[in-house]
């Protein structure tokens, strides 16, 4: 099944890729790969949510943020190569979360945007990955993620 027929099953709708909030472009196509730039929960131009997962958030809503992120990264990366179906691979998924003091579940959090990957490319969607906790995000975010995949 292809990509966008999955994401149409699975009640996804990709938006137009975020604009960024500072001086730096959505996504880059070098060769046969793209990379994004971290996208934060955007839904319609507005921050999903914010604030420190552990203290502002649970686990749960972290993951739906994680979720809300890999989604802008694939509008990134469709605004560069026309068509999601065009992914051969993703190859790493990168995801930061800002995280209270002692919370150490960054790799649950994280888990929204891989197994939105994993449901919506299958095999071509199994990808290397860190989930890494800081203390700060751009705008209050709670989770950052960024994609590198490689293109047909």
């Amino acid at each position: 099944m292809s990509a966008e027929t999955k994401l149409k099953e699975l009640g996804i709708s990709v938006p137009e890729a975020p604009k960024p909030v500072a001086a730096y472009v959505s996504a880059v196509k070098i060769g046969e790969y793209v990379y994004t730039s971290g996208q934060i929960p955007f839904e319609n131009g507005q921050l999903k949510y914010k604030g420190k997962v552990g203290k502002d958030l649970n686990v749960d809503q972290g993951y739906d943020a994680a979720k809300i992120c890999a989604i802008n990264c694939l509008a990134a990366i469709k605004s560069l190569i026309g068509s999601l179906d065009n992914i051969e691979k993703v190859v790493k998924v990168v995801g930061f979360v800002n995280s209270a003091p002692g919370f150490i579940d960054q790799p649950k959090v994280i888990n929204g945007a891989s197994e939105l990957v994993g449901s919506v490319f299958g095999q071509a969607g199994e990808h290397a990955r860190s989930a890494v906790g800081v203390a700060e995000l751009p705008v209050n975010a709670p989770v950052e993620v960024e994609f590198i995949v490689k293109v047909k």
